[in-house]
């Protein structure tokens, strides 16, 4: 199955989610860096139809949304496995995911991270500290339900780590490197502990922003 082929902007924690879980299960593949301004234009607009990242191509299957890929990773590479067996821990899991997509990124890392990370590294554009500002009481509702969800557990489902925890880990280690992390995680020790489980993973390890350029360009 080495013709797994991962097309995402290096740096992104969705494309980051799926290259995280391709490691989990030892699968190896190929990245291909997708240029932001070229997003909606050929070629790439051939592969996904919205111009969003990551697309995963295997042979002649294509497939975007992140938790599409994820979980079709799962059932063709189902060992080591990344939900939990349990029926209620699994639908955590695909609860959690479901936050990560619709409140933790978006109007959270989608605000704080692009105005932080993505705006100054790739863009050239000073912060708007007015957005950040703005995104602030809907971050620390996200924060606090996922402290909650995760209570005293060494991962968001139980003492395994799930797709769950590899979604929320790219876009939490995304803010962790925002001024923003101190407030949002101050109260929420859990929190932190638990993404330093994370970023303890190989898989993390070898996906960090740094390391995905460095794949991007000797591919």
């Amino acid at each position: 199955m080495s013709d797994f082929v991962v097309h995402s902007i290096p740096g992104s924690p969705f494309g980051r989610a799926v290259l995280a879980t391709l490691a989990e299960k030892s699968a190896p593949y190929r990245f291909r860096a997708v240029n932001p301004q070229a997003r909606h234009e050929e070629p790439y607009r051939s592969l996904n139809a919205f111009g969003r990242v990551p697309t995963f191509e295997h042979g002649d299957f294509v497939l975007y949304e992140t938790q599409a890929i994820l979980r079709h990773l799962e059932r063709i590479l189902p060992a080591p496995p990344l939900t939990p067996s349990d029926p209620r821990q699994a639908a955590r899991m695909d609860q959690i995911m479901g936050i990560c997509d619709w409140y933790l990124y978006q109007g959270v890392n989608s605000v704080i991270g692009f105005h932080r990370l993505v705006g100054p590294r790739l863009l050239g554009l000073a912060p708007d500290e007015a957005a950040i500002a703005a995104a602030m009481p809907r971050a620390h509702r996200v924060f606090a339900e996922l402290s909650r969800l995760l209570g005293a557990q060494p991962y968001l489902t139980g003492i395994a780590a799930s797709l769950a925890d590899l979604m929320v880990a790219a876009q939490m280690d995304f803010l962790a490197q925002t001024p923003e992390w101190t407030p949002l995680t101050q109260e929420r020790a859990n929190l932190v502990g638990w993404l330093e489980r994370m970023n303890g993973r190989p898989s993390m390890q070898v996906t960090s922003w740094e390391r995905v350029v460095a794949l991007a360009r000797a591919t």
